[in-house]
């Protein structure tokens, strides 16, 4: 997905406010913004909106001297879904569709979003979208699909969004492979944080390489693109994600909540809709 003019205020937003978690000095924040400034004006609209939050969290290492700002963030959303998972489980368990269940729970964790200027309450938006109607839903593509792979993978998101996946994980029924970014950037889900979340338990954890907030496929290693070349099946989890892989003809599935309206218009749905959406041919 290409960046639009209304990225830019949204890129300069997100840079103060991870700036802010970042350090308290003022003087340093100014030139943060100085330095985000000038950049935005030599980004091309045709480059993803990712690569710009790769260029912020650079400068603010560089500036501040913190490469992980939401560090502390991370943590406490990983306990508070750690907390949740046995009702979770419970609730696979107790579900007419588990699969369907799983699903739900798994989009549920993309409210965690240090990168959107957004309010989230993990458990009040899971009650919201376990009742809420899919605008997208490739489900017979997703289970098709699904019943002849021989293994899964699977990209996340953010860290306490990994203990979401691990529900959908474990309803698979399936190996999973679960890549995570390459370093800290945001409070997207790094090793360190996926084994907080305890993915090892029922994942191989692999880095894309990406420091992107997205997989962007440029920056991945050599490794996980033969595996992304030749997965059967693979879950894409969030709209970095989905901003770096739209494009794509691989069998990805699009797991998220449509926050931005940029995103909304371009999957063609209403903003806050669900989505679960099938990039691959389906008449395969």
């Amino acid at each position: 997905m290409k960046t639009y003019l209304d990225c830019i205020p949204c890129f300069v937003q997100q840079a103060l406010r991870a700036g802010r978690a970042a350090t308290e000095d003022e003087a340093e924040l100014k030139l943060l913004l100085d330095r985000i400034g000038s950049r935005i004006r030599d980004i091309p609209l045709d480059h993803t909106p990712p690569e710009m939050g790769l260029i912020i969290y650079d400068e603010i290492a560089k500036i501040t001297g913190n490469s992980d700002p939401y560090r502390s963030h991370k943590a406490r959303h990983i306990t508070e879904a750690k907390r949740l998972l046995p009702s979770l489980r419970q609730a696979v368990r107790r579900s007419c569709d588990p699969l369907e269940t799983a699903l739900r729970i798994a989009i549920a964790g993309n409210v965690i979003d240090l990168g959107m200027d957004k309010e989230f309450h993990i458990e009040k938006d899971m009650q919201l979208i376990l009742r809420q109607e899919f605008a997208i839903y490739d489900a017979d593509a997703f289970r098709q699909v699904l019943s002849r792979t021989k293994e899964v993978l699977y990209l996340g998101d953010n860290a306490g969004e990994s203990v979401f996946d691990r529900v959908l994980i474990e309803a698979l029924r399936k190996p999973v492979t679960y890549v995570v970014r390459a370093q800290p950037i945001i409070n997207d889900v790094t090793e360190e944080d996926a084994r907080a979340s305890g993915l090892q338990e029922v994942a191989e954890i692999l880095s894309s390489g990406s420091p992107a907030p997205a997989t962007l496929l440029s920056y991945c290693t050599p490794e996980f693109i033969a595996r992304f070349e030749s997965a059967q099946m693979i879950i894409s989890k969030g709209q970095g994600n989905y901003e770096g892989l739209s494009g794509t003809d691989r069998p990805v599935f699009f797991l998220l909540k449509a926050k931005c309206p940029l995103i909304a218009r371009d999957l063609g749905v209403e903003e806050n809709a669900i989505v679960m959406k099938y990039a691959g041919n389906k008449g395969e």
